[in-house]
């Protein structure tokens, strides 16, 4: 049994609904060999999912990317996350969905005739803290090593998994990485960077996983009146910043106050981030 894990929480397994103590994959599945399958995570608060639809069409997206065929449409996915987390008990909480090619000999090609293997399991978590959001985070800058595909939310992680780890051991919370000079993300999160009151993002494309919150932050910007633009950023426009920021689905959005172990701006979170900050919190306890 795995320390720390509610063994006993229900969770969906191709089909049937089972303890997680006693959810078993076949180590010939595809996702074990072969990192072969994709996956999502919706946020909820009070047991309301944040933005469901977004995210589950990122994970058709995703499917369709790497030619998954998925016999659930988007109403049935719906019910298994609204399900799931109505039995959780749980308020503040995270759906995660995983798909995968399915189980076959093991052959790099797609193999035929085989049906995917669907999971999906619901946790708790906590919304960053009052030291978090008044405090911020710290970061450092490195070369984005991954695949080019980044565009596809894939359960092969090897890349972001060692790009937390190199935060780890540079004692930071995270990475800012750069791909032939230019933004591209954290670890698994997005990156925003405001200069003279603008809101800057690197523009979509294969080089970045777009967050649920892109379009969201896009929305609030407009919303607060902050002038925003999409475009490649560079590595030196990250180290000038006046404010940096980070978003994902569980961090929602938090400033980075240090990067490079230097400020960032006064070294304390800026007022672009205060207003989005407090737009995103209006969002959410509007649901």
């Amino acid at each position: 049994m795995i320390p720390n894990v509610d063994n006993d929480a229900l969770v969906y397994l191709n089909g049937e609904l089972i303890r997680l103590g006693d959810a078993k994959v076949s180590v010939l599945d595809r996702g074990f060999i072969f990192g072969d399958g994709v996956y999502d995570v919706v946020p909820a608060y009070g047991g309301k999912p944040f933005r469901m639809d977004a995210h589950l069409a990122r994970l058709e997206r995703s499917m369709s990317a790497i030619g998954i065929q998925c016999a659930l449409g988007r109403a049935e996915w719906e019910r298994i996350v609204l399900d799931l987390i109505a039995r959780s008990g749980l308020g503040d909480c995270m759906a995660y969905i995983q798909v995968t090619r399915g189980v076959a000999k093991r052959d790099h090609g797609f193999p035929q005739g085989v049906e995917p293997t669907i999971f999906c399991m619901v946790s708790p978590f906590k919304r960053p803290d009052a030291a978090l959001r008044e405090g911020g985070l710290s970061a450092i800058g490195a070369p984005d090593l991954r695949w080019l595909r980044c565009d596809i939310k894939s359960v092969s992680l090897l890349g972001n998994v060692l790009a937390r780890q190199q935060a780890i051991e540079a004692g930071v919370d995270d990475v800012i990485q750069f791909r032939d000079g230019h933004l591209t993300e954290g670890s698994a999160a997005n990156i925003w960077v405001v200069r003279s009151g603008e809101l800057l993002a690197p523009p979509r494309g294969n080089l970045l996983l777009e967050g649920i919150r892109y379009s969201l932050m896009e929305e609030l910007a407009l919303e607060c009146g902050i002038p925003f633009q999409m475009r490649a950023i560079s590595e030196a426009e990250v180290a000038a910043a006046d404010e940096l920021m980070l978003t994902s689905a569980t961090k929602e959005v938090l400033p980075i106050t240090r990067y490079n172990h230097q400020p960032v701006g006064e070294g304390t979170p800026g007022p672009v981030y205060a207003r989005l900050r407090a737009a995103y919190d209006a969002k959410i306890a509007a649901l």
